[in-house]
């Protein structure tokens, strides 16, 4: 209701677009590669660093657009983002008078600020290595972790702010103590 339809229209559009060019340059240059060891990509989707992990080619500049881009797109836009507007949230709640009001305000917070930490966690340890040289499998490990674990974790994490979810926990948590 806030927000007129042209912004919201431009907004969108604007993350399609920046989306498409963020990724033209890396995509053009793995398309020029000419030889790899393996048809197999031993990941779980084909993403731009199993790829470069299997070229012949020399990917030294390959990897340095994707560390630029990646530091571009992940940790000064989307993050710097983030993190400036919890110092303002910070700061407002720290002059709320009432310590419960002031509570029940860093209480709401910590859930966002617990998937923001474990997606941010994640993305970085997945894609932003200075050089390709850490394992496949940990790689493996973050993409699963990013692309599975914290959109499950996300729910979870919400819903413990609600009533009725933290009395379920306590009462299957009380059926499990054999001391009770």
């Amino acid at each position: 209701m806030v927000m007129k339809t042209g912004i919201c229209a431009i907004l969108a559009s604007a993350c399609w677009v920046l989306g498409f060019v963020q990724i033209i340059p890396l995509t053009f240059i793995v398309c020029h590669f000419s030889c790899y060891f393996s048809i197999e990509i031993n990941h779980f989707f084909c993403d731009i660093v199993p790829v470069m992990k299997i070229s012949c080619d020399d990917t030294s500049l390959l990897e340095l657009l994707f560390f630029i881009e990646g530091l571009l797109t992940m940790i000064l836009i989307p993050f710097v983002l983030t993190f400036v507007s919890y110092i303002f949230i910070m700061q407002a709640i720290l002059r709320i008078r009432s310590s419960s009001g002031r509570r029940k305000a860093f209480y709401t917070c910590s859930s966002h600020l617990t998937v923001v930490i474990l997606l941010y966690t994640t993305v970085f340890s997945q894609y932003l290595t200075p050089k390709l040289s850490s394992t496949m499998e940990s790689g493996k490990l973050f993409a699963l972790f990013n692309t599975a674990a914290v959109p499950l974790f996300n729910p979870i994490i919400y819903s413990l702010k609600n009533k009725d979810v933290k009395m379920a926990l306590k009462r299957s948590c009380v059926m499990l103590d054999p001391k009770k």
